[in-house]
Formats: C-alpha cells, structure tokens, sequence
C-alpha cells in the first residue's frame, strides 16, 4: 500500500487550494479526482461553458419534488479537475457579510465576515479593486469580463428605470443594486481553481494527482481515518493510506455519500444498507439546500441574442477573434449582468438576478424559440431543507436527492415577489423598446395573479447549482452537525470535509469564490495543526 502524508479526494475548487497549500509547505500529497484533466480546450474558452457542461459533470436528478408538480430536477456537478470552477459561469461573488456573521451567531465561532474577509483579499488578485475590500497579490485573477452583450446593458438601464441602484461593485460595501458582475479570468482566459492553484504545483514530486478515479470508500482504523481504497480508469481497485489526515472535498452531494460509504452517517441509513457504522453522525447528508432560481423571458424585436452564435460562419469568426485576440464574444461569461435586490424592503437583498441574453430551457424542456432575453430570479436564501442518501452500497450508484424545492411556504412567496420585479424591469423602458413582447410568465397581461405566477415557477423552477449544507459546520452538540469549525468530522480523527457542504446556510450569490476559501481555511488549519 503506498501512503502519503495526507489524501485528498475531489480536486474541485476547495481541492486545488489544499492541494497547492500543503506541498509548498513540503508536505507529500495524493490528489484523487473522478473527473478528467481539465485539457479540454473550452474549457479556456469563458464562452465556451455550453460546449462543456454536460460533458465534463455529473448529471444527477432530484426525486419528484411534489411542490414542482412532482417534477425531477435536474443537477450537475463538476467531474473534471478544478470541479466546477472549469465549466461554471465564472461569476465572483462571495456573498453577504451577514451571511458570515450568521455562521458565527449560530455555533460556527471564527467563520465571522471579519474572520473570512482577510482569507477572501488574500486569496485575489483583482484587475480593478483594492483595499478595502479586495486583494491584488493572490493567485485567482478576478477581473471585468471582455465583452458585454447589448441586453446586459440594456437589463442594467432598466432595472434603474424599475428603481434598483447601480452597484459596481457586488462585493464591495453593499451587494444590494445592479450592474456587472466580474468573473475569474484573465486575459480572456477562464482562471479556474486549477489554473490558479494547481498549475503550479502539479509538476511538483511532492504531488501525486490521480484523475478518473472513483473513491469507494474511507479506509479507518481505531475509529480514525487511515487512507482511502478507490479504483482507477482500468477498473482496478487500490488502496493508499494517508499518515496525517483524509480531506474530503468532494462536493454537497459526494461527500455525504463518501462518508456514508464509509460507514459515518445515520444509523438508520447505515443499517439499511448493511453498512458497518464507524460513526453514527445524523447530520450526514442532511441539511441539504441549494439556490433555485424562475426566470422571466421576453422576446426581441429583432435577431440581437445569444441564439444561433455558436453555429455556422457566425461561430467560425467569433472563434478565429478569440484565438488570435482573446477578444470578442468568446470572453464573455454568458451572466454578464445581473443584482441583488431585496423583496421585502429591507437593506439586505433576499433575491439575485442573473441574465442571460438568450432565452434558455433546462435538462427537461427545451428553450423557447427565437431571440430574447432570460431574468433569472433566485431565492438567495432558502428555507426548506432536503437530503442527500446513498441508494446502494455501491458507490457507482448515484445518491437519492430529495430537495424539498419550495418546501417552505416562504421560498415560493419570495420567488413570487422576485418574479414581480423582474417583469417590471422587463417592461422598463430600455427593455421593453427592444422587445415585442414578453413570453413568460404573461404575454399581454400587465397585472398576474398570484396563482399564475406561481404555477410558472411551478414549471419553470431549476438549480442554480448552487448545493450546500449537506456536512454541516457546527458545535459538537448540535445533533444535525457534521464538521466543527476546523473543518474535522465529529469523532472521526483525522478526517476533514472542506466544500460548500460544510456551510450551515447558503451563502448569498455564487458557491465558488466561497469554496476556494474554505479550502484556504482549511489548508490553514492543517499547517498550524488546528
């Protein structure tokens, strides 16, 4: 059996930060990933994450949601090295500072705005923003995309005209406001985890990555972590131990399962499927909750969206612009623009606008045809809570994901809400010269009920891909809580889970920029042996 100082599994966005952490400070390290190495060249591409989703991630599907009209929602998660950071949307946002000060208040002590900001500066390098809110010496290059389509423009003008501030800066002082957001690339070149951290250090003999591996199970002895058994692209299975510590970071939805796999998770789930327990830890896979999003559409009067660019002599010359400049619609992220507004009128927003010039569908139905222009409104924090279970003893089988979309009465009215506002910023005078008619939720109706707003979310309602909390951070006497505040598993020695599922809430915006400092966390309570 070979061994390492410490194992990694997932080489997601918190995963390249540990990995790049603990061999510059001489450590030998075994990086196992599911996915393949990120040499996909879309994936360099910022415009090119359509041509990579799908490929390059796990399509999972919740169980019929019955507050959806028992419909099955579709997720993906990254399987490639840098996880999803190398087929994401690109956009940078941390969240707010309550979001944090949350965290702390309810168990998490030292995971406050104060404690996590200066690990957020430290980490960027921003292209435009300094102190006091940002870094310019980091390793992720966070910068204003390239290029901005004509309905981003015209989405931000409206949106004032609907009464939204202008912000330039969504994680600066407020969030609150519309505008652009920025993205992680540079030079017209996507900066995913690996790019940023793992580049540098792959090359390292100290570093051992292993893609296109599937870890079956978390090897323990007296009750504590010893290594890990997985099996390679050949179908051979290995087992490797590690001599300090086992980091999961393997997602919301495959750490919970690796853990269960392994024996830590609720006796019950355990017992059902016959699995020895090491740990029996109630709050493993629990807690499950994610960003859903609604999105109005309206239709353009002329032939200006997104529809039909990848395709054709239109495709060829946006292609032939990026190679030779890294210039033109290929650097654009897709969610150029976008906000954060609040529905209830206070100063803290509860919804987040993402627009798409494009009209899109979803993995169930197809996008409405022709040319337009998609608001996405999402519930930046929501209520419900949902699980994620092993179906089999088998790891190849995918997890059972039961979201309980909208399972609070409060996800659906705050979504209700956002839907109004975003049909008003539709119907604001730099939009509405543009389009000939919204399609949905209305078409010539001015005022909808409730009830018809409603049944649209009903229908339309998808992920953001946002999945969270299934490893919840929190005081060992919190029966629900998986990790404590140094990211190690309640009794389980020498055993680690850093990704968004340690987060006891959502964060409010984007996961990535968030994971990335989770892994910088955690990699820092590794080397001073927190």
């Amino acid at each position: 059996m070979d061994s390492y100082d410490y194992i990694i599994v997932g080489a997601g966005s918190a995963g390249c930060v540990i990995a790049n952490r603990l061999v510059r400070a001489g450590h030998i390290v075994l990086l196992l990933e599911s996915g393949k190495n990120d040499q996909d060249y879309f994936m360099k591409i910022p415009g090119g994450l359509q041509k990579i989703s799908a490929s390059h991630s796990w399509s999972f599907s919740t169980e019929p949601q019955p507050f959806v009209n028992d419909r099955r929602i579709f997720m993906k998660q990254g399987r490639v090295v840098g996880g999803g950071s190398s087929i994401n949307g690109m956009v940078y946002i941390r969240g707010q500072a309550e979001d944090y000060d949350d965290w702390e208040r309810d168990g998490c002590e030292g995971w406050g705005w104060q404690n996590v900001l200066p690990v957020f500066k430290k980490l960027e390098a921003n292209q435009r923003y300094s102190e006091p809110y940002h870094g310019t010496e980091g390793e992720l290059n966070v910068s204003d995309a390239n290029y901005r389509h004509p309905l981003s423009y015209a989405f931000v003008r409206a949106a004032q005209e609907a009464g939204l501030p202008y912000n330039d800066d969504f994680n600066g002082s407020s969030q609150a406001g519309v505008g652009f957001y920025q993205v992680t690339c540079a030079d017209g070149l996507r900066r995913s985890a690996a790019s940023a951290f793992l580049r540098s250090v792959e090359k390292n003999p100290q570093l051992t990555i292993r893609s296109s591996t599937h870890v079956e199970r978390i090897l323990t002895a007296d009750g504590a972590a010893s290594g890990v058994r997985y099996r390679a692209s050949d179908n051979s299975v290995h087992e490797s131990a590690a001599r300090q510590e086992v980091i999961i970071a393997a997602g919301a939805f495959g750490s919970p399962q690796l853990l269960q796999l392994s024996g830590i998770g609720p006796g019950a789930l355990l017992s059902r499927h016959d699995i020895d327990p090491v740990r029996v830890l109630d709050g493993v896979g629990a807690n499950f909750h994610d960003h859903f999003q609604a999105s109005v559409y309206g239709q353009t009067k002329r032939a200006i969206s997104l529809h039909g660019a990848d395709k054709g002599l239109r495709a060829a010359g946006h292609g032939l612009q990026w190679l030779l400049f890294k210039s033109g619609l290929l650097t654009s992220n897709i969610v150029e623009s976008g906000g954060f507004a609040s529905t209830r009128g206070t100063a803290r927003p509860d919804v987040q606008f993402t627009v798409l010039p494009v009209l899109t569908g979803d993995a169930d139905r197809t996008a409405l045809p022709g040319h337009g222009i998609s608001i996405g409104v999402c519930d930046l924090r929501p209520r419900a809570r949902g699980s994620v279970q092993i179906a089999s003893k088998d790891v190849a089988v995918p997890p059972l994901i039961d979201a309980n979309a909208l399972g609070d009465a409060e996800d659906m009215a705050t979504l209700v809400r956002g839907v109004r506002l975003a049909r008003r910023i539709l119907h604001s005078p730099s939009l509405a010269r543009l389009l000939s008619h919204e399609l949905q939720p209305g078409r010539g109706e001015v005022d909808l009920s409730d009830a018809v707003i409603e049944e649209h979310i009903r229908r339309v309602l998808k992920t953001n891909y946002h999945p969270a909390g299934t490893c919840r951070m929190g005081r060992a006497d919190d029966p629900n809580a998986v990790v404590d505040t140094k990211l190690r598993v309640h009794g389980v020695p020498r055993l680690r889970v850093a990704d968004a599922s340690i987060m006891p809430t959502l964060v409010s915006g984007n996961t990535n920029a968030p994971a990335i400092m989770i892994g910088e966390r955690c990699a820092n309570f590794i080397l001073n042996q927190a």
